[in-house]
């Protein structure tokens, strides 16, 4: 995964927020990434309405 590469959020791994699970499905542009918990690198994703989150790499392919 790179920067600036079109990505659609597949799955949740976890529990999240209402405002996060509407994302799923949805296609976005990866703009950075994200240091977790000892559990890998996390990937910040910027939608259409310019909003952004970030997805464990699992979560999201390309689009």
């Amino acid at each position: 995964m790179e920067i600036g590469q079109k990505v659609k959020v597949y799955r949740l791994r976890d529990r999240v927020s209402a405002s996060i699970s509407q994302k799923l499905g949805k296609v976005g542009i990866i703009e950075g990434y994200k240091v977790t918990d000892g559990n890998g690198v996390g990937v910040v994703v910027k939608f259409d309405d310019n909003t952004s989150t970030w997805f464990f790499e699992d979560e999201i392919k390309p689009a």
